[in-house]
């Protein structure tokens, strides 16, 4: 039997498993004392292994943050790296199923980490039962690494890198095919202002996804009711202005997408708040927002607007929050590969300030970045190439991070197929069960040059 045919084999299995780990809400919860990332990071990393240790492999669960099955043997380490955590999903944030029940129609799959990164986990698993099955000598042990916190700082991984160190060879199917030999260095920062005449505001989910949906409360008579509804429809925004008590409760729409290509949203923050500049609310904080950021995502306002010959930069504002009378708000940078944190550090460091807010820097992670003609990217690719046929598309370089910046010898290798967008950290995340097997076979034939390097 080919490993085609063996793939379609496992299909029912593959479903099954995926459904499973889709039924668990793992986005990251209230910390508890077995469950540092909150239970269901817990709960659906016992189910990984579970299913794994079923299937005969040696299982090692660390600590509840991060868990791994291992075949074969030898001195050097084949690492799958690939994470069970998922961004927060809602039915009311536009979904058209039940995002934590795992829907298929027409052969495409639909629910939260379909594609981001269940599927890919569960592919994995497949690969590593066929490897099996073929009875090939594993002169290097395989091992199927599964996290739970990628979605929010990585910090599993970096617990596994201080027990187990590194891998020798490793690919983390949590990216895009062929390959990606570079991802923009990351900064993360926030916002804050006391000085605001805003009584509440609240919008977004997490820091890494372009915001929706976004609600303030404003005096009334403190703005033109008129100016800011036209402005709304000028640009096509779904909103609603609704007279409260105290208020006028303003609620804007837009549409998310990763903050890796916040140019492919809508960012409800934004809007809202020049909007608001527009309709001539006059507040010291919407005019350090509307100065500092704006509609902009390429940080233009912050003095960051830059570029290499592997893209640009690009800035989200991801969450807002008011509490005690303070607006926090959550920023994502991500900057050129051929850059570093301290040059871009250097580019903004006399424009974070003004009378209306403050911005700080929290953290910040130079880019990762390998020469595509590396052996390590090379044999990735051969493999893609070998089963699909594609010898055109090319390795890329991409502005999201994945765990190949948390751990040596390792780049991002699938598991988006090009020109599709999966929805990932939006409403209706989606994935062909077809293009699931097909990973599969890509991450059989990865393996095998692997363990052939």
């Amino acid at each position: 039997m080919d490993v085609k045919s063996m793939v379609e084999s496992y299909r029912g299995e593959l479903l099954s498993r995926l459904g499973s780990l889709v039924a668990i809400n793992s986005a990251e919860g209230t910390p508890l004392a077995d469950a540092p990332f909150g239970e269901g990071p817990r709960n659906v990393l016992h189910a990984a292994l579970k299913m794994l240790e079923d299937d005969g492999f040696k299982t090692v669960n660390l600590d509840n943050m991060i868990g791994y099955a291992e075949m074969g043997e030898g001195d050097q380490l084949i690492g799958i790296i690939g994470h069970l955590d998922v961004v927060p999903a809602n039915k009311e944030d536009g979904w058209n199923t039940d995002p934590f029940v795992m829907t298929e129609k027409d052969g495409i799959l639909y629910g939260r980490g379909v594609a981001d990164d269940k599927g890919a986990v569960v592919a994995s698993m497949i690969a590593m039962k066929i490897i099996r099955d073929m009875q090939i000598p594993l002169n290097k042990r395989i091992r199927l690494i599964m996290g739970t916190n990628e979605e929010t700082g990585s910090r599993g991984l970096h617990h596994y890198v201080e027990v187990e160190g590194n891998v020798d060879y490793g690919f983390t199917p949590d990216g895009d095919f062929p390959g990606i030999h570079g991802e923009k260095g990351m900064v993360g920062a926030e916002y804050i202002s006391k000085k605001t005449g805003i009584r509440d505001i609240e919008g977004g989910t997490a820091r890494n996804v372009v915001c929706r949906k976004c609600t303030a409360l404003i005096d009334k008579c403190s703005f033109s009711k008129k100016r800011l509804e036209d402005y709304f429809n000028n640009n096509n925004l779904d909103y609603e202005i609704t007279p409260e008590e105290d208020g006028d409760r303003i609620t804007v729409y837009g549409i998310a997408a990763h903050a890796s290509m916040p140019e492919l949203g809508r960012n409800a923050i934004s809007y809202l708040l020049t909007g608001l500049k527009e309709s001539g609310f006059q507040d010291p904080f919407v005019d350090f927002y509307c100065s500092h950021f704006g509609l902009n995502t390429d940080g233009t306002g912050i003095g960051l607007k830059c570029s290499d010959e592997y893209g640009a930069l690009t800035l989200n504002n991801g969450m807002i929050k008011m509490e005690d009378g303070v607006i926090k708000g959550s920023i994502d940078i991500r900057f050129p590969v051929t850059m570093t944190d301290k040059q871009i550090l250097r580019m903004c460091q006399d424009n974070l300030e003004d009378e209306g807010g403050v911005i700080r820097i929290i953290h910040s992670h130079d880019p990762l970045f390998y020469p595509v003609d590396s052996p390590l990217v090379g044999l990735l690719l051969e493999a893609y190439q070998e089963v699909t046929g594609d010898y055109e598309t090319q390795p890329m370089t991409i502005g999201g991070g994945t765990y190949a910046k948390g751990i040596d010898n390792t780049i991002a290798f699938g598991c988006a197929f090009p020109g599709n967008d999966y929805h990932i950290h939006d409403a209706n995340e989606w994935v062909p069960v077809d293009e699931l097997l097909r990973q599969t076979e890509i991450y059989v034939a990865a393996i095998q040059k692997l363990l052939n390097a």
